[in-house]
């Protein structure tokens, strides 16, 4: 059985790095055009050019979003994105409550640890980074004599 389900490890990562980061890319899509019902707490508008954190959290999660969907820049995209929560749980969630169901920070939470989980793994099958990169997160090097 586990041998089974290592051989599908890689066509699942690639899933997960789809669907989180067309989930993260939906949101900066939100905040920055107004689409799919805008911006949080806007009734769908947009979060002004240049506000600071909000638009530039929706240009990371927009662009980011967009990187690992593609697996291009995996790790380093998913590095940033990672980053990009924990400062938004902290800085905006965790002023209201210590626990993320107290403080509405459910989802800064899990988009963290769903990114710096792609850190480790890198893109799974089918990212781009297969294309441009010499190795894959599943191959490893012989070790040196």
């Amino acid at each position: 059985m586990s041998a089974r389900l290592n051989s599908a490890q890689p066509y699942v990562i690639a899933l997960f790095r789809v669907v989180v980061g067309l989930l993260f890319a939906v949101h900066g899509a939100a905040s920055l055009f107004g689409v799919l019902g805008g911006a949080a707490g806007s009734n769908g508008g947009t979060i002004p050019a240049g506000t600071w954190p909000g638009w530039y959290a929706a240009v990371i999660q927009l662009v980011a979003g967009a990187l690992v969907v593609l697996g291009l820049g995996t790790r380093a995209a998913a590095l940033i994105a990672s980053g990009s929560m924990a400062y938004a749980y902290f800085d905006v969630h965790q002023r209201i409550a210590l626990w993320p169901i107290q403080n509405g920070g459910e989802l800064s939470v899990l988009f963290c640890w769903a990114f710096l989980l792609l850190v480790f793994t890198g893109s799974g099958a089918f990212g781009l980074d297969r294309l441009f990169g010499g190795r894959t997160a599943t191959e490893q090097r012989p070790a040196a004599a």
